[in-house]
Parts: structure tokens; C-alpha cells; sequence
């Protein structure tokens, strides 16, 4: 198993780490372009936004908008669509997945661990050389393309 290191990652200052001929995704077994590759940057907060919509017209429809109900569907659609279908509905909207890159965790761990990360924000903002932000390291996840 291999550590960690700082130059391993990026941050919302200095983006990921580069280096002029590595191929994003290519240490998760991902291929360069095209169907499974890692998905583009702009489509991973896009579908963000548009799930935290979805969640938050269903809660002021059904609870008046309250803020613990918009995290609770939020928790709820992320982990209920992330283990029966892979992808959260922003996310199928633009042609994204979510798929496991190591070990033998179920699809269900991976989601729990997944949103709670998300949910602290700044495991979604530091990233790796594969672009991959710590909340997919953590959960053994790669947002691909479709």
C-alpha cells in the first residue's frame, strides 16, 4: 500500500499536481479518454448543483424548506441512488458514474463514506494527480465518464 504524500496532492489554489506526459486515472486503471475515463472537472460540481436542487425543491414542497430536510434527502438520494445505480441523478444527467477503483468494500460503505465526506467540503476540494478529490480516494471511488 502506498502512502500519501503532499506532492501527491492538489488543492482549490494550485488544482491537482501535473506532470507533463501522466495520464489522469491511469494508477486507477482507467483509460486516457472516452467511455470510463475520469470524468472532465466542470461536470463534477454541475451535477452537484443540480442534486442539491432536486433536494432542495423536493424538501420545500414537502417540509417547507427546512434545512436539516434538504441535508437528510441530500444523504438520502446520494447513497440510496450512488448504491442501486451508480450515479446520483445530476450526475446521470451528465453522463457521469461513480464506480470502485480498489478493494472489496460494498457499493453501499463506499456511498456512506462517499456523502459524509462531501458533506465536510474539504475533502472536496483537495484533489489527487488523478483527479480524484478525498472523498473518492477515501471511498475507493472514480467519477468516470459515460
Amino acid at each position: 500500500m502506498r502512502v500519501i504524500e503532499r506532492k501527491d496532492l492538489g488543492g482549490w489554489i494550485d488544482g491537482p499536481p501535473q506532470e507533463a506526459d501522466y495520464v489522469k486515472g491511469s494508477s486507477l486503471g482507467l483509460p486516457a479518454d472516452g467511455p470510463g475515463s475520469v470524468a472532465p472537472f466542470w461536470r463534477r460540481p454541475l451535477a452537484l448543483l443540480i442534486d442539491w436542487g432536486l433536494c432542495m425543491l423536493l424538501s420545500a414542497l414537502v417540509f417547507q424548506g427546512d434545512a436539516l430536510a434538504n441535508l437528510l434527502l441530500f444523504v438520502a438520494m446520494n447513497v440510496l441512488f450512488l448504491t442501486l445505480f451508480g450515479a446520483t441523478p445530476g450526475q446521470f444527467l451528465l453522463k457521469m458514474r461513480v464506480l470502485p477503483v480498489r478493494g472489496r468494500t460494498p457499493m453501499i460503505g463506499r456511498a456512506l463514506v462517499r456523502t459524509a465526506l462531501i458533506l465536510l467540503l474539504l475533502p472536496a476540494v483537495v484533489w489527487n494527480r488523478d483527479a480524484q478529490p478525498l472523498h473518492d480516494v477515501a471511498a475507493g471511488t472514480a467519477v468516470v465518464t459515460v
